[in-house]
């Protein structure tokens, strides 16, 4: 793969993964749009570790909690913060990973990977988006968290699994619903993935790993790179903007291209 190619899937894929605009459509839509050939599966597990990387230093806090909480959780005892917050990330990782391999093992995903579903998918779960930021309470914050909220927020997390949704989108729209407030909304959606990720990139990086050359090997390091970067600059910018603005600009983005991908579509 060129530099430039590498550049455009890395930067799409930092960008657009915790932008509540969906990065799997925007991945998709990128050969569409450029006449580039599909990335592969190993350049997609690298910018997905390059996010990860990202997400796991900027709520590097939250991350150490739920690290330290880890080893007394293991022994079933989750009587301390950091073991409460590792539970309800793994409650709430439980339905993404098994929608997951059921759309996987059924062949179901691959169905899903068109024009016409990226564009219903990011019209209708944007203006759900909107709703649920509109209309939801804002009396509830992280610490608040439950587990009943994190295994609600994990069937909403699931749903991402069509490609257009957002995993960050429906997953804050499913925090706005149950009145978690705009920035912890986010922040929970954030720390939501990480699970998430570790397990896609565990489930389809390893074939890609061992059949991967030196080539292939030091374009995915450079893509990881770049995505950990931009990554970055939208959780900063994301973060920072929801301390004076709502999800108002995002959801217009998505319908704005929802919209453009449907006339396409059916043109």
């Amino acid at each position: 793969m060129t530099f430039f190619h590498l550049f455009l899937v890395a930067v799409v894929q930092g960008l657009t993964e915790f932008l509540p605009v969906s990065s799997s459509g925007h991945l998709i839509l990128l050969p569409h749009l450029t006449g580039h050939e599909d990335q592969g599966v190993a350049v997609d597990v690298a910018v997905h570790v390059g996010t990860l990387f990202a997400v796991i230093i900027y709520f590097w806090t939250d991350v150490r909690l739920a690290i330290s909480g880890l080893p007394r959780l293991v022994l079933g005892r989750a009587d301390t913060d950091g073991a409460r917050l590792a539970l309800l990330l793994l409650i709430a990782s439980v339905p993404v990973i098994a929608f997951g391999l059921i759309l996987k093992l059924t062949g179901l995903y691959e169905e899903l990977r068109s024009i016409k579903t990226i564009g219903w998918a990011m019209l209708v779960f944007g203006v759900l988006l909107y709703w649920a930021d509109q209309n939801g309470q804002t009396d509830k914050n992280a610490k608040d968290w439950t587990i009943s909220d994190a295994m609600t927020m994990g069937v909403w997390q699931a749903i991402a699994l069509i490609p257009g949704t957002s995993r960050s989108g429906i997953t804050i729209t499913g925090a706005r619903f149950l009145g978690y407030n705009r920035a912890d909304a986010a922040k929970l959606a954030m720390l939501m993935s990480i699970p998430t990720i570790i397990a896609s990139g565990v489930f389809l990086g390893g074939k890609a790993a061992l059949t991967a050359d030196t080539d292939l090997l030091n374009d995915c390091a450079i893509a990881a790179a770049l995505a950990f970067v931009a990554a970055m600059l939208a959780l900063s910018l994301m973060m920072r903007l929801l301390k004076s603005v709502s999800y108002t600009p995002y959801v217009l983005y998505r319908i704005a291209l929802g919209g453009l991908l449907l006339f396409f579509a059916y043109s």
